[in-house]
C-alpha cells in the first residue's frame, strides 16, 4: 500500500518527515492524504498528531520501522510520515453548485478504488473535456491528488473539482435525494446505446482490477456494458470512463436538439 502512495514515479516530494513538520502541516491546513505512524510509537507528539488527524478525517495506518525506514527519503521519519495532496480537494456540495451554476443536470464521475495516478489524471482531463461538473473518489484504498495525477490531468485539475469521501456508497445514497440516478460500468450489463443515461447523472468507474465493487453496484440504480468486439474483455480504467462519458454527451446533446 505504502509503495503505491508513493507514486509510480517516486514523488518523495510531497512526503512530510518529523514530528514537528507533521504537525505544522496539519496546523497550518496542508491537506493531508494519508498519515503513516510507526508501531509502538505513543508518546506526547505522537498523540497529538493523532488527534490532529482525527480532527482532520485523516487516514491513518500503522507500520512496522523496516518499512517506514524503506518509505521515508531522509531517514529521519520520527515515528511519522504524512503524504500530503498536490491539490487541493473541493466538496461534494461544491460540485453540486457548480452545476446549478451552469443551470445544467448535474453530470458527476465517481472512482471506485482506481489506484494508479495516470488513470486518474487522465479521468480528469477527459472529464473536463465532456463537461462533468467534478470527480468523487474515496479516501480509501484509491489513489489522491498526487504530482503525477495534476501532470496527467493535463490542467484540467484547475477547473473540475475533485472531492474525497469517506464511504462512497453513502455519498450516493446522499445523491440520490438530490435527483441523481446512478449507472456503473459492469461487462455483463446491457449495452450502453440501450440505456438511457440523460438527466442528472453519476458514472461509476470500478478498479482496474475488480471493477464496481459489490456494495457501490448495489446502491446503483442500473449499469451499462461497453460493446466489445476484440480477443480480450475489458478495457483500461481511464479509457472505459472516456467511451462511457461521451456516450452520456451524446445522449444529451441529442436530447437537446430534440426539444
Amino acid at each position: 500500500m505504502e509503495d503505491r502512495l508513493r507514486g509510480t514515479d517516486g514523488e518523495d516530494a510531497r512526503i512530510i518527515e518529523g514530528r514537528n513538520a507533521v504537525i505544522e502541516a496539519f496546523r497550518s491546513g496542508k491537506t493531508i492524504d494519508r498519515l503513516l505512524i510507526q508501531d509502538g510509537c505513543q508518546d506526547g507528539p505522537i498523540q497529538t498528531i493523532k488527534r490532529e488527524a482525527r480532527k482532520h478525517d485523516t487516514v491513518m495506518d500503522f507500520v512496522a520501522k523496516e518499512r517506514m525506514d524503506q518509505i521515508s527519503p531522509t531517514g529521519k521519519h520520527q515515528g511519522v510520515i504524512a503524504y500530503a495532496a498536490a491539490y487541493e480537494y473541493a466538496s461534494v456540495e461544491d460540485i453540486l453548485a457548480a452545476a446549478k451554476a451552469k443551470g445544467e443536470d448535474p453530470f458527476l464521475i465517481l472512482l471506485d478504488d482506481i489506484e494508479d495516478p495516470h488513470n486518474l489524471g487522465a479521468i480528469i482531463r477527459t472529464a473536463n473535456l465532456a463537461g462533468a461538473h467534478g470527480v468523487i473518489i474515496p479516501k480509501r484504498r484509491a489513489v489522491g491528488l498526487t504530482a503525477t495525477v495534476a501532470r496527467t490531468s493535463a490542467g484540467a485539475l484547475n477547473y473540475t473539482p475533485v472531492a474525497r469521501v469517506t464511504n462512497l456508497g453513502n455519498t450516493i445514497e446522499e445523491l440520490k435525494k438530490e435527483g441523481i440516478w446512478f449507472v456503473c460500468a459492469d461487462m455483463d450489463a446491457e449495452p450502453m446505446y440501450r440505456q438511457n443515461l440523460t438527466g442528472p447523472i453519476g458514472l461509476v468507474i470500478g478498479s482496474e482490477g475488480e471493477g464496481v465493487s459489490r456494495l457501490v453496484r448495489e446502491k446503483c440504480d442500473f449499469a451499462a456494458a461497453i460493446p466489445m468486439k476484440g480477443n480480450i474483455d475489458s478495457l483500461n480504467a481511464s479509457v472505459a470512463a472516456g467511451v462511457l462519458m461521451y456516450e452520456i454527451v451524446r445522449q444529451r446533446t441529442e436530447t437537446k436538439t430534440s426539444k
